[in-house]
């Protein structure tokens, strides 16, 4: 009898859970309700990704994260385009303790908080591990540019053509030490814990975690330079 129902039961238990959730019974701690905006301090969880990937399509749930970091968001007007490269949803991409080097770049909103949950979970921890010192500037090499994907004369518009990518080409950490691609993403000793390749490789499988496309050296020629991020629909990690 025991067994006979016992299946109901677990099958019952999560639709009362989330009655309960849904009729506002249960409270959720922010970090795990679904419906709380993300704040980019909280330790990464089963929510995080979902949250993130919100912001394409909930209107102020991007804003509304960064206010529940703490955190100032610039954001910019909107710029129609004639020629598919609208900028919409955009911001300035100030870092969160890694300024950004030539300039702070327009970004989408989205795009700017991948690279808030990148910066804190990924490159920096990465930084300290490998060199015991935090990352103080990130050298890029832009992110608008009106383009198809490899410059071509056809095809689908790159990510830049709307600023949701940015490329970056080397980080500089607080002992001024500075890590530069593609110098030392091929050296001998890229495979090595506590080494620029080592750092470059972590940094790179860091960012995998909150860009859709994350393309370098060893994706191809065109990258060899710089490692691409973007928020598009496309998922690579390369």
């Amino acid at each position: 009898m025991f067994r006979r129902l016992l299946v109901p039961i677990l099958l019952l238990a999560p639709l009362a859970l989330l009655g309960a959730y849904l009729g506002g019974a249960l409270q959720l701690p922010p970090r795990w309700d679904p419906r709380a905006p993300l704040d980019f301090r909280d330790a990464p969880n089963l929510m995080t990704g979902w949250k993130l990937a919100r912001m394409e399509w909930e209107e102020g749930a991007c804003a509304a994260a960064f206010a529940a970091s703490g955190l100032t968001l610039e954001r910019l007007p909107d710029r129609p385009s004639e020629v598919g490269c609208p900028l919409e949803n955009t911001v300035r991409l100030a870092g969160q303790g890694a300024r950004l080097q030539p300039n702070q770049p327009v970004v989408t909103c989205p795009l700017a908080a991948a690279w808030a949950l990148f910066e804190r979970h990924g490159l920096q921890p990465a930084a300290e591990r490998h060199f015991g010192s935090r990352v103080t500037a990130v050298r890029h090499l832009g992110t608008y540019n009106c383009r198809n994907v490899y410059g071509r004369a056809e095809g689908r518009r790159s990510q830049h053509a709307t600023a949701n990518a940015i490329d970056i080409a080397g980080f500089t950490l607080a002992n001024g030490r500075e890590i530069r691609l593609p110098r030392d993403w091929g050296s001998e000793d890229s495979a090595t814990p506590g080494t620029p390749g080592g750092f470059l490789r972590e940094a790179r499988d860091g960012a995998c975690r909150w860009f859709k496309a994350v393309l370098g050296p060893d994706y191809n020629a065109a990258h060899a330079d710089h490692f691409h991020l973007d928020r598009g629909r496309w998922s690579r990690c390369s």
